[in-house]
């Protein structure tokens, strides 16, 4: 074989397993936010939040999440997760706030707080799914800041980028769902979902899922795997034709 030939497929080997390596390890702290994904965004549609939690504080497991709704909502339904006690949070609203139907209320659901009967240890996750109306607002983006508390410490994950500021850049980010616009009435309606890190329209500023993030990272490892394969193959391909060749010079 081929001193040369073998040292410079080694190489590419060694370039495309440590990409890879970064890969992985993107796609782990993409995984780290607690984020919100969304079944569907459409204006004045009846939509399942699922907040991802991860790893708690530090080595700590979680104890607690409360999840704030924003002001647009007047309530949430949680669902039952066997590992969580749950309740709501009410708050008395300064005046009566009118719907569309026509009637009014004085208290909305501020919060939906899940609490661990057992500590979730940092190594694992859980997801916590809430039934939520949203309003009929298409392009505004709704907060939901959520407080994670652990045996020790806890992430207040409320941050919300400012205008022009990347929101990559946030160490704590609020989840966020973006409103699109009501399906038709043909049902061909947009339907495109956006959470955890997004930001208004205006700004265009790109959201930041860990579904999204993940899909990214796996995609491009399953790139640098591909090539890794196709670089073997072609050394193995080249290897043959000398072998060939030395065997016709016979």
């Amino acid at each position: 074989m081929n001193t040369s030939a073998l040292r410079r497929t080694l190489q590419t080997a060694a370039v495309t397993g440590g990409a890879a390596a970064l890969l992985l390890t993107a796609a782990g702290g993409a995984s780290a936010h607690v984020g919100v994904t969304p079944d569907k965004t459409a204006a004045n549609s009846y939509a399942l939040l699922t907040f991802g939690i991860p790893h708690g504080c530090d080595t700590s497991g979680t104890t607690k999440v409360a999840i704030t709704l924003p002001q647009e909502l007047n309530d949430a339904q949680p669902t039952v997760n066997p590992n969580w006690t749950v309740e709501k949070v009410t708050e008395q609203l300064p005046e009566p706030k009118k719907l569309a139907d026509g009637t009014s209320i004085t208290k909305r659901t501020s919060q939906i707080v899940y609490t661990a009967k057992s500590p979730l240890a940092h190594e694992l996750r859980d997801a916590l799914v809430l039934s939520v109306k949203l309003p009929d607002a298409a392009g505004t983006t709704l907060y939901f800041p959520t407080l994670q508390s652990c045996e020790t410490g806890q992430t207040d994950w409320s941050e919300i980028a400012r205008d022009g500021q990347d929101p990559h850049s946030l160490e704590a980010p609020a989840p966020s769902v973006t409103i699109t616009p009501a399906a038709s009435t043909d049902g061909h309606g947009e339907s495109a979902a956006t959470s955890h890190t997004t930001e208004s329209p205006a700004t265009e500023q790109a959201s930041a899922t860990d579904s999204g993030a993940d899909a990214r990272s796996w995609a491009g490892l399953a790139a640098g795997v591909g090539g890794l394969v196709l670089g073997g193959a072609a050394f193995l391909r080249s290897g043959a034709r000398r072998n060939a060749a030395r065997s016709s010079d016979r």
